[in-house]
């Protein structure tokens, strides 16, 4: 497990702010560090991908967590922005929750499934934005 102090926190809050992604996107990655998501990444696949222009990815390290994670990303972008997710995926399993809001999509996974199905190395063309640090 690993856990983000303070001033690791700031400084990628700091950097999430200089990206050139888009601010509902910025949104979602805001609101996985604040539920302690780890290893958040954002793809840029616009020029890459018919599917969706962003790819958000992030684990948590339980069930309850992704499923909060879920929850509380739902809650705020129908709140915030009225957005609300064409498709929802795994929330019953909450190994792998998939949100889709077309133009960008969210996978919340368990660490073991993140490995296993390796979505970072499937898009390798796609424009990295990496939250964490190693």
């Amino acid at each position: 497990m690993i856990c983000m102090d303070l001033e690791e926190y700031k400084l990628i809050s700091e950097d999430l702010k200089r990206r050139k992604i888009p601010p509902i996107v910025k949104r979602v990655v805001s609101i996985i560090l604040d539920k302690k998501g780890e290893k958040t990444m954002v793809l840029k696949l616009k020029e890459v991908s018919d599917i969706t222009d962003f790819m958000v990815i992030c684990n948590g390290n339980s069930s309850r967590q992704n499923k909060a994670i879920s929850d509380e990303v739902q809650r705020q972008l129908k709140k915030e922005y009225r957005r609300k997710a064409f498709s929802v995926e795994g929330e019953n399993h909450t190994d792998w929750i998939l949100l889709d809001y077309i133009d960008f999509v969210i996978h919340i996974f368990s660490p073991e499934n993140r490995e296993k199905y390796s979505l970072e190395k499937l898009w390798m063309d796609g424009k990295r934005y990496r939250f964490y640090r190693d």
